[in-house]
């Protein structure tokens, strides 16, 4: 007779994925509940923030734009979204955001640079950007040697990039020039006429003034008082002779 089978008794183990499931949950609804207390919590929040470099901006007015405030989530701030805000404001150039936790958040502003100044409708200082813009400026904020742009309009294109020039042309060269008047003629729309601190009298064009700097420089160093003409071809005439010949007319006439 054929032997019977004895069935094999096998040992039952716990299922380990079910456990692990279990641990798994416990886990993430601690982390869960350590993200709730944290966010709840004053590490979470904007303790301090600073702006440096801002002169024609206060400080009130750039929380207004940026839309930050102390007590606000610290991690909520984005960098990108505070920078892109920020240069809506004409004056401003560039910005740079930086977080250090915990709590402070620190942005550096670059202003575009102050080229001349002008009197406002109200008789109040306003300083002229590279970009055109204009804006209020405190006394203690005035650069003494930047011209002073007079009887220009506001829309005048040539005056916007009168800005972009001096801009780009170096502070001690156009240190001596104290006031640019819009001087227009019908062979040059964009003609204006300068004054210098040292008594000279200059007429060139908009479009020449960087081309022709360096020549003005070299007879402000060089010369008397007179009248500088920077066109296509530069000329200068000294005051002395004038003033002498006027003189001696005032003697006669006594």
């Amino acid at each position: 007779m054929p032997q019977a089978k004895i069935p094999v008794l096998r040992e039952t183990r716990p299922k380990m994925k079910t456990s692990r499931k279990i641990v798994w949950i416990l886990v993430l609804l601690f982390i869960v509940l350590l993200a709730v207390l944290f966010f709840r919590s004053s590490l979470s929040r904007i303790t301090e923030i600073d702006f440096k470099g801002s002169l024609f901006t206060s400080k009130e007015e750039l929380l207004k734009q940026s839309g930050l405030h102390v007590g606000g989530q610290f991690f909520g701030a984005s960098p990108e979204e505070v920078e892109k805000r920020l240069k809506e404001i004409k004056s401003i150039e560039s910005v740079n955001m930086d977080k250090q936790f915990p709590g402070i958040i620190s942005i550096n502003i670059k202003e575009y640079d102050t080229v001349a100044y002008e009197v406002g409708g109200d008789g109040n200082l306003l300083a002229i950007l590279s970009n055109g813009t204009s804006v209020g400026v405190s006394s203690s904020g005035i650069a003494v040697e930047k011209p002073i742009l007079t009887n220009w309009k506001a829309d005048d294109p040539y005056k916007a990039e009168l800005c972009r020039i001096l801009s780009n042309i170096p502070g001690e060269w156009t240190a001596d020039i104290s006031e640019i008047i819009p001087d227009p003629s019908p062979s040059f729309p964009g003609r204006i006429k300068m004054y210098t601190r040292s008594q000279f009298e200059v007429l060139t064009s908009v479009t020449l003034l960087s081309e022709k700097i360096s020549y003005l420089n070299q007879v402000l160093e060089t010369e008397e008082p007179g009248l500088i003409s920077m066109f296509e071809a530069d000329t200068y005439v000294s005051f002395k002779p004038q003033e002498e010949s006027g003189s001696a007319e005032n003697d006669t006439t006594q």
